[in-house]
C-alpha cells in the first residue's frame, strides 16, 4: 500500500458523503444545474483543505502524537522502515529526555544484533521532535496517537487533529483497550479513524491490532495493514470494536484464572508463572490455541472444556485479591511489592532476558520460513 492509496480511498469516501448530502438534502430545493455547481464547490473545499491553503508542504512524515514509552518505540519502528518521523510533545523541556529514549530503543536493537550501527544512525536521522503541532500536521501522511489511556483526552486529541488534517490523512490510536468508535466520536470524519495497537516492547513484538470502528473505513484497514507489513510488523484486523480488542481479551482471561488459582490456594504465584512460562508459553510462538485444538482433536478438547470450564473463574469483575493488594499499598514493581517482593527480584534482568528470548524466537521463526532479509517478517 502507498500513502497515495490511503489518500485516494479517503478522498473518494468524502466525495461519496458530499454526493449523498447534495442528492438527499438539497435536491428538493435547488434546480439541477445549481446542484452541479454546489457539488463541485464542495468538491473543491475538500481538495483544498483550510490547513493546506497557502502552503506547499509535502506530506511525507509519520506523526506520532505523544512521545512516551510507546510513542518513541512506534516512531523507531516507522523510522527503521525508512519513514520520516515527527515525535510531538508539547513540552519543549522534555525533548532531550525523548531523544535519549529514542537512542536507547535503537541501541538495544544493535545490542540484540537485529540491526547494525549504520542502520540505527540512518533511522535516527529520520526522527525529529517538535512542540509545534501545526507544523507537524502540515507534514503528516499518517498520524498515530499514543497519549495516556484516558478516553476524554484521546477524544480531544482526535477532535483537534481532525480539524487540522485533510480528510485524506488517516488518524490511528494506539489504545490498548478503549473503543475507537468512542475515541473518534467528536471528530467530523470518523471514517479515517482506526485503532493500531502496538504491543510492548513495540520495537520487538511484531503484533499490531487494527480495529475497525463502527464508522471506520474497512478498506482503509486493509491499506493500514499493508503499511504495517512494510514496517516488518504482523498486523491483524479486528472486525468488531469491542473492549480489549483481540489479544488483550485472551491475556485478561489468562490473568483472571491465574489470579483465581492463587486466590483459592491452588498454587503460589511462582508456580502459576512457572507453569505458564515452562509449559504452554513455549508452544505459542509456533502453535496457537486453535492450532492446538485441531492437533489434539476437536472432540477431545470439547470433552476437556466440559470438564474444566465449570471449575474455573467466571468473574465479570476484578478479583478481591487486587483490592487487598491495593489497600496495602502494593501496586507491583513500582512500589516494590505486588504478587512478588521485588526487593528479591531484578526487573532489569528480567526485561533483558525477556527481550533476548523474543529475539531468539523471532530469529528461529525467520530461519524456519527461509527468510534472509534484515527485517524479520511474520506474514
Amino acid at each position: 500500500m502507498t500513502n497515495k492509496t490511503i489518500r485516494n480511498r479517503l478522498y473518494l469516501s468524502e466525495l461519496n458523503r458530499i454526493h449523498c448530502v447534495v442528492r438527499t438534502t438539497l435536491s428538493p430545493w435547488f434546480p439541477k444545474e445549481n446542484l452541479t455547481n454546489i457539488y463541485f464547490f464542495l468538491h473543491g473545499c475538500i481538495r483544498i483543505h483550510p490547513w493546506q491553503r497557502g502552503t506547499n508542504s509535502v506530506r511525507d512524515s509519520v506523526l506520532i502524537y505523544g512521545s512516551g514509552v510507546m510513542g518513541c518505540a512506534i516512531g523507531c519502528c516507522a523510522a527503521l522502515a525508512n519513514n520520516k518521523v515527527i515525535l510531538f510533545h508539547r513540552c519543549h523541556e522534555k525533548h532531550s529526555e525523548i531523544l535519549q529514549r529514542v537512542t536507547e530503543n535503537l541501541k538495544e536493537l544493535v545490542d540484540l544484533s537485529l540491526y547494525t550501527n549504520e542502520h540505527i544512525e540512518k533511522a535516527k536521522k529520520l526522527i525529529s521532535i517538535t512542540d509545534n503541532i501545526e507544523m507537524a500536521c502540515e507534514k503528516a501522511k499518517v498520524v498515530i496517537e499514543a497519549v495516556y489511556e484516558n478516553l476524554e483526552l484521546k477524544q480531544d486529541v482526535f477532535k483537534y487533529l481532525d480539524e487540522r488534517l485533510p480528510v485524506t490523512v488517516p488518524i490511528l490510536s494506539n489504545t490498548s483497550g478503549l473503543r475507537i468508535t468512542d475515541i473518534s466520536s467528536k471528530a467530523k470524519h470518523p471514517e479515517r479513524a482506526l485503532t493500531a495497537h502496538f504491543w510492548l516492547p513495540a520495537t520487538l513484538i511484531p503484533l499490531v491490532e487494527i480495529v475497525i470502528g463502527e464508522n471506520s473505513s474497512a478498506s482503509l484497514a486493509e491499506d493500514v495493514k499493508k503499511m504495517l507489513i512494510s514496517w516488518g510488523k504482523a498486523p491483524v484486523i479486528i472486525k468488531k470494536d469491542l473492549p480489549g480488542q483481540l489479544a488483550n481479551r485472551i491475556l485478561q482471561a489468562v490473568i483472571r484464572e491465574a489470579v483465581n488459582i492463587v486466590e483459592i490456594g491452588l498454587a503460589t504465584p511462582e508456580d502459576v508463572d512457572t507453569a505458564i512460562k515452562m509449559g504452554m508459553a513455549l508452544r505459542f510462538p509456533v502453535w496457537g490455541p486453535l492450532e492446538h485444538v485441531d492437533a489434539a482433536g476437536v472432540d477431545l478438547c470439547r470433552s476437556v472444556q466440559n470438564t474444566v470450564l465449570p471449575e474455573i473463574s467466571s468473574r465479570t469483575d476484578a478479583s478481591p485479591l487486587f483490592e487487598k493488594l491495593l489497600r496495602e499499598g502494593h501496586k507491583g514493581y513500582k512500589t516494590g511489592r505486588g504478587f512478588y517482593d521485588w526487593s528479591k527480584k531484578d526487573m532489569k534482568s528480567l526485561i533483558k532476558k525477556r527481550n533476548e528470548f523474543i529475539v531468539h524466537a523471532l530469529k528461529k521463526l525467520k530461519d524456519k520460513r527461509g527468510g534472509s532479509n534484515e527485517k524479520i517478517r511474520y506474514t
